[in-house]
C-alpha cells in the first residue's frame, strides 16, 4: 500500500483537516470509545482523533498509519500534552502487528487492500487481541458506490455480513450496518463489529 493512490488521497485530506482544525470523532470512533480498555492498538489511526481520546482517558496507545501527516499531528499533540502514545508511520500492507492489546480498533482501513491482504490483516488484528479483550472493526461493504478514494489496482468491499462471520466464536457485543450518502449521488455502506475474545 506504500505510495498508493489511497495514501495520497487521505494525506491530502488530512492536510486540509489540520489546516481547518477539524478533529471531531466520527460516529464509529464514538462507538469505539465506549469499549476501550487497557492497552490500545489503533490500526489505521488517521489523524488520531480516537488515539488522542483514548490516551487522554488514561490508555497506553500504539497508533499506526501510512500517512506522514497523520503521524506528525499525533506526535505533536502527544508531546504537547505528555500523552502515552507510540505513533508510527507504517506500511500496513506489509507490517506484522506489534504486541498484544486489550483493545484493537480498526476503523475504515481493511477495504483499502486486495481481498487476500485484507483478510490476512484482519486475522492478524484478531490475534493481537488478548483473551478477554475487545476488537472494534469497521469496513465498507458491497453496496458502496463511492470509489474516489480507492486505488483501482486493489481494494475489497466486504460482503454485508462477512465481517460479523469472521468473529464466529467471539462474544458479539455490537454489530451494525450504516448507509450514508456520498458525493455525486453515491453511497457508502459500512459494517461495524464490536467483539470480545473469549478468555
Amino acid at each position: 500500500m506504500r505510495d498508493s493512490y489511497s495514501i495520497r488521497f487521505f494525506d491530502a485530506q488530512f492536510l486540509q483537516q489540520v489546516a481547518q482544525r477539524e478533529f471531531v470523532l466520527n460516529s464509529f470512533e464514538q462507538l469505539a470509545v465506549r469499549h476501550l480498555r487497557g492497552d490500545v492498538l489503533d490500526l489505521g489511526c488517521g489523524l488520531g482523533n480516537l488515539t488522542l481520546e483514548a490516551a487522554r482517558g488514561g490508555h497506553r496507545v500504539v497508533a499506526l498509519d501510512a500517512s506522514p501527516t497523520a503521524i506528525a499531528r499525533i506526535r505533536e499533540v502527544a508531546r504537547e500534552e505528555a500523552l502515552d502514545i507510540d505513533a508510527r508511520e507504517a506500511d500496513l500492507s506489509a507490517s506484522v502487528l506489534p504486541g498484544e492489546y486489550d483493545t484493537v480498533v480498526c476503523i475504515g482501513l481493511l477495504m483499502f487492500f486486495r481481498r487476500t491482504d485484507a483478510l490476512a490483516l484482519l486475522e492478524q488484528l484478531k490475534s493481537a487481541v488478548r483473551p478477554g479483550g475487545c476488537a472494534v472493526v469497521n469496513v465498507l461493504t458491497e453496496g458502496t458506490t463511492f470509489f474516489s478514494m480507492f486505488d483501482p489496482r486493489g481494494y475489497y468491499l466486504f460482503e454485508p455480513d462477512e465481517l460479523q462471520r469472521k468473529f464466529t466464536g467471539w462474544e458479539l457485543v455490537a454489530a451494525r450496518r450504516d448507509d450514508f450518502p456520498a458525493p455525486e449521488g453515491t453511497r457508502k455502506v459500512f459494517s461495524t463489529v464490536v467483539a470480545r475474545r473469549r478468555p
